[in-house]
């Protein structure tokens, strides 16, 4: 089984809009999600730069690119992407 990888911007101006607190997700994960999903922190995803991705904080999720997300959108998120792994 393929884990969704989930790369949680924690760069300044990420950690500042909420990463901080996305970096808390598995709190809201189910036992099974958790056994699914592999979270991970970066320093940067190098796309704030770019206003095509939008506003931080960013999330990664096996390789797409997520803006201004907020935890239960991530919940959200790592539900769909582990969905489409099954």
């Amino acid at each position: 089984m393929k884990k969704v990888l989930v790369e949680i911007c924690v760069g300044t101006a990420c950690y500042v809009m909420g990463a901080s607190e996305l970096m808390l997700i598995e709190d809201y994960l189910t036992p099974e999600q958790k056994e699914r999903v592999e979270i991970k922190g970066t320093t940067c995803l190098d796309v704030c730069q770019h206003s095509e991705h939008g506003k931080a904080p960013f999330v990664r999720i096996d390789g797409q690119i997520y803006d201004q997300v907020h935890v239960r959108g991530l919940v959200n998120l790592i539900a769909k992407h582990i969905a489409l792994n099954e």
